[in-house]
């Protein structure tokens, strides 16, 4: 253990700061913040603390959109307030990553109001420019917040690519230029002592440089994991994060394992891990993400699965089920209701016994739900706005469009943090930015911590078991049962030690089979390599039911029952 990298045995938290903890009345989170609940994150056992983007913006895209790479936005406090707090955080242990977005910056970026001011600018290089065909877009490609990747610039008669919102310019990764002011960007804030990088949507950087348009499509075939994206990672890793010792991880939107397998090489020659977002995207009919449908269930163990054989040995994958662009994840696979807590623990359990490196998105760990908003005021997210503007065009009721952005919209996990039950959850003085979720009174860090039986205590559980046994990290992944329609159970392997996890995905009581490799009196059928194992014995690491059984047996499995047994050969 004590020579893998630190990030694979690592939990690592992420922080919206905007929805943490505001250290006055000002309504909105900020760094000194942050620091005031450090003691909380440091109960909680994880190891580092992931920051979503803090510097200068004008907020189009929460924080998204970076006017200024070197710069503290005034909002979350200043550069002191930064290095206290990564002081603040290194003294307890824990380690800093920060979120950098490359693929584009805001078009209040000095770079682009160059590019804008003047065509001859070394700085329009900078940015992707197109003129028009036919006297329209270059090409259809669609922005990923909905209508048109390009945006007019009548100045000089030509179009600009933005993926995301049009205050949003792609950068020109063509250009070495470009290159090297990354490059700066890294080396300054690793000076400062970061201890590592989110990339935000990494793999969107290289573009065809032909800009067809999309027949079949919305034009990502023409940029996702695009033609010479493995060489700038290679490049940035050579030239950057291997110097500076930094931890990587890159968001990878609609990859494929051939090319993770590759970002996140266990060689580091491109980044240390990978966000994919397959097991998210089960419960979108048809692929769309503005329809409501109930999970995959069999498809999302599938996908796990296809995911956890091919990353082992090849490459190291990030874990989760949370993030500030994705609804609650025990609202969405799980239920807000009588069943919350086992529900919550339930989904803990299942994604921190795979390999990898589990993420916890700020709440997750209290069974945070989503807030159930009623009308589009009460949402801030530009792309909840942009649909809802472009469903009322199309004709769709607007009670109906309220309904999909109540189990869609990224505005769910970016309510306040919900510290207590005092007022506005004890985020704010003031007016806070967004709408707590009204069942702060009862859902809150306070109540979590005074109950020995809540999701808090639970998500500290499994942190500790990850750090005493190996087989969390080492581990290979062999799935049990794949077409059963209500358990996930699989196992880990590592030096004559079995991890047995066993899931209950759904409200409804199911009986379960143990194998017979695993001690179970009934086989079922299961992998040859599997047969070899000799009769077993085993202990109850953890579970989230009192009085789950020390063995593994048959037997019926309760409303989201789920435990992890470690399994001895003898």
């Amino acid at each position: 253990m004590s020579q893998i990298p630190w990030w694979q045995n690592a939990v690592i938290y992420q922080i919206y700061p905007k929805s943490f903890q505001d250290s006055g009345a000002r309504g909105t989170g900020d760094l000194r913040g942050i620091i005031s609940r450090l003691d909380y994150l440091q109960t909680l056992g994880v190891d580092a603390l992931w920051l979503t983007p803090v510097y200068v913006s004008p907020q189009v895209d929460n924080g998204y959109d970076i006017a200024d790479y070197y710069r503290i936005d005034p909002a979350y406090g200043t550069m002191d307030d930064f290095e206290a707090l990564l002081s603040a955080v290194h003294a307890r242990g824990m380690r800093i990553v920060m979120d950098i977005v490359v693929n584009h910056t805001s078009t209040a970026h000095e770079w682009f109001r160059a590019a804008l001011a003047d065509k001859n600018s070394p700085y329009r290089d900078y940015y992707i420019w197109r003129d028009p065909v036919a006297g329209d877009v270059p090409n259809n490609w669609q922005s990923k917040f909905g209508g048109s990747a390009w945006e007019w610039d009548a100045a000089s008669g030509q179009y600009y690519l933005h993926l995301f919102a049009r205050e949003q310019a792609d950068l020109n990764w063509e250009n070495p230029a470009v290159r090297a002011e990354v490059k700066k960007v890294i080396h300054f804030w690793a000076q400062k002592g970061v201890d590592g990088f989110r990339l935000d949507v990494i793999n969107l950087i290289s573009k065809d440089q032909s800009f067809p348009n999309d027949e079949i499509g919305d034009g990502r075939r023409f940029y996702t994991d695009g033609p010479r994206i493995h060489e700038f990672l290679q490049e940035l890793s050579r030239e950057v994060f291997v110097p500076v010792q930094a931890m990587t991880v890159g968001e990878m939107s609609s990859t494929s394992l051939a090319h993770c397998q590759r970002y996140g090489a266990l060689d580091g020659s491109e980044l240390s891990m990978v966000f994919n977002f397959h097991h998210l995207k089960v419960d979108y009919p048809n692929g769309d993400k503005w329809m409501c449908a109930p999970f995959d269930f069999l498809e999302l163990k599938r996908i796990f699965n296809h995911w956890q054989t091919g990353m082992h040995g090849q490459g190291w994958s990030a874990l989760f089920w949370c993030n500030h662009d994705q609804p609650r994840i025990v609202s969405r696979f799980g239920e807000d209701g009588e069943f919350r807590v086992v529900a919550a623990k339930m989904l803990a359990t299942t994604l921190h016994g795979l390999q990898g490196t589990p993420y916890i998105y700020q709440g997750e760990e209290l069974g945070m739900t989503n807030p159930g908003y009623q009308q589009i005021d009460d949402y801030q997210d530009v792309e909840s706005h942009n649909i809802f503007a472009i469903k009322q065009a199309q004709g769709m009721d607007d009670a109906q469009i309220l309904a999909i952005l109540a189990a869609r919209s990224r505005d769910n996990s970016r309510t306040p943090m919900q510290w207590s039950a005092d007022a506005n959850a004890g985020f704010t003085q003031g007016t806070p930015w967004l709408k707590p979720a009204v069942n702060y009174t009862e859902i809150n860090a306070v109540a979590a911590k005074a109950d020995p039986d809540s999701v808090f205590w639970h998500y500290r559980d499994l942190i500790r078991l990850r750090k005493a046994q190996p087989i969390f990290t080492l581990g290979d992944y062999q799935e049990l049962l794949p077409e059963h329609r209500q358990i996930w159970a699989y196992t880990r392997q590592w030096q004559g030690q079995t991890l047995l996890v066993v899931s209950n995905f759904y409200r409804e009581p199911v009986d379960f089979v143990l194998p017979s490799h695993l001690g179970g009196q009934n086989a079922v059928p299961v992998p040859p390599i599997m047969q070899s194992i000799m009769p077993p014995r085993s202990q109850l690491l953890l579970s989230n039911y009192a009085d789950t059984p020390t063995q593994p047996q048959s037997g019926q499995l309760r409303p989201y029952e789920s435990a992890i047994w470690l399994i001895e050969s003898v």
